[in-house]
């Protein structure tokens, strides 16, 4: 086709999201991606060893299943299953205790003895009303449903995690919620550092932390057999460096970060419009590993073995520390690593009788520093014997995760921080962030709310927003 109503470029969660909402509303739509392979950070390849699937990027799922838009569709006809294993989340500390969060509250509630009513009163609500409040917390700020609901919530997210943390009394406890805020990738002593525990958390207890069979690159799969089931077009291959180069549109729909608005030719922006962008300020990045490994990982607790996630950052303390100093540009010795073992779950991701392993830990944004011994000391900390069973492994440095998916700038796999001042006046300070200065062209990545993560919501909102502008189709 020469002209369509809409041009989507980004084939992310947020990119085939807009597609998709677009679509279904009978807009003549094209996605442009400009890698060979579909998903953004929903790819899965061949990194270490033939036969060795591993996630380049997303790999546990918790906001696919909590998300509003992706349970909107039929993604289980287009071929999308997951699995979820037996815990969310495994957290083991030095002294031989693990904690857990399970896939129901109560069994969590349980595990955390002394803390169980204090985590209870925290989460209860969350799980209770989530239907409710992620309609109103996973989008641009609106006055709520029931406003009610959110200022319960809003009153404790609010809070720094270093604030909440001091309820708990048991180290198992507080190390699981340091975990939790962790996933914000800032300080723990940041506001609203508490929404993401908490949000996590309860999706935790409400759906677990599914994996999906396959591989991430399922989800995008799934999402694009939908999309084309309903007449999209697609295109790979295809960096947009100019907006020239585009067939013509009506709509221009852009799952870019900041950076890449700034870099893209062809936009007439606002001067004033240029300057929020270029104040726009990313976050940490991240280094990752992916191993190919010859058995399950030996957790001294085996029962670790058994969860979705497991952190590796001992106490409360000593996570606290390390997500502050990478913040403010420190290599640490021990930093807070994420660890996952899909092929525990997926009997698709490796060889009979092999196994994947994936990790990552934050590091200064665009760190050149490799900090692969450093994680592998913090597996090895809590699976001694781990380093044996390793065949093969795969890094990425920041950088290179940049020049993977040009979205993670400095490894920033957020689209920018999410402190208070980004949470929601994502990339610039609006009612409604999804609009540029240019009033047919749209931004949907995670650089605008509700933010990082493999949900859609950033993209359904865009494309929400281009409806009622363009179209008067209010959703």
């Amino acid at each position: 086709m020469s002209r369509y109503e809409a041009i989507i470029v980004g084939s992310g969660p947020n990119g085939l999201a807009a597609a998709i909402t677009l679509q279904q509303r009978g807009l003549s739509t094209l996605l442009i991606e400009g890698d060979q392979q579909i998903g953004g950070g929903m790819r899965t390849k061949e990194l270490t060893l033939p036969g060795f699937k591993h996630d380049v990027c997303s790999a546990i799922h918790p906001m696919a299943m909590a998300s509003p838009f992706f349970n909107s569709l039929p993604l289980g006809a287009h071929g999308l299953k997951f699995l979820t294993p037996k815990y969310a989340v495994a957290h083991p500390l030095d002294n031989g205790t693990t904690a857990f969060l399970h896939n129901n509250l109560s069994d969590t509630i349980a595990a955390l003895g002394a803390d169980g009513q204090r985590y209870q009163s925290l989460i209860e609500p969350i799980v209770a009303d989530w239907e409710l409040l992620a309609r109103a917390i996973m989008g641009p700020l609106r006055f709520p449903e029931k406003p009610w609901k959110l200022v319960e919530f809003g009153l404790h997210a609010l809070q720094p995690a270093s604030w909440t943390a001091q309820r708990f009394q048991t180290d198992q406890a507080a190390a699981l919620w340091a975990g939790m805020a962790a996933h914000g990738i800032q300080p723990l002593s940041n506001w609203t550092t508490s929404a993401i525990a908490m949000v996590l958390s309860a999706v935790g207890n409400k759906y677990g932390w599914p994996v999906p069979i396959g591989g991430s690159q399922a989800i995008a799969n799934a999402l694009l057999s939908y999309y084309q089931s309903l007449g999209g077009h697609l295109q790979t291959g295809s960096w947009v460096t100019d907006t020239a180069s585009l067939p013509s549109y009506k709509l221009l729909i852009l799952d870019l970060t900041p950076k890449q608005l700034l870099e893209l030719k062809g936009l007439n922006f606002s001067a004033g419009y240029v300057r929020q962008l270029q104040r726009f300020r990313q976050g940490m990045g991240v280094f990752k590993i992916d191993w190919a490994l010859s058995e399950k990982t030996p957790f001294r607790d085996i029962r670790c073995q058994e969860a979705a996630t497991v952190h590796l950052g001992n106490t409360y303390a000593e996570i606290a520390a390390s997500e502050k100093a990478s913040h403010y540009g420190k290599k640490v010795d021990k930093p807070f690593v994420l660890f996952t073992q899909q092929s525990a779950f997926d009997k698709q991701r490796a060889p009979d009788g092999k196994h994947t392993g994936w990790a990552y830990c934050h590091v200064p944004n665009g760190s050149p520093e490799d900090y692969t011994e450093e994680i592998e000391a913090q597996v090895e900390r809590f699976a001694p014997g781990f380093r044996d069973t390793i065949l093969a492994r795969h890094t990425y440095l920041p950088a290179q995760l940049e020049a993977y998916n040009p979205n993670y700038v400095g490894g920033d796999i957020n689209g920018g921080i999410m402190d208070v001042f980004q949470l929601y006046t994502r990339p610039v300070r609006s009612l409604t962030p999804y609009r540029t200065s240019m009033n047919n062209v749209y931004i949907c990545s995670s650089s605008t709310p509700p933010g990082g993560g493999v949900h859609g919501m950033s993209g359904y909102h865009a494309a929400k927003t281009a409806l009622a502008d363009h179209y008067g189709i209010n959703l």
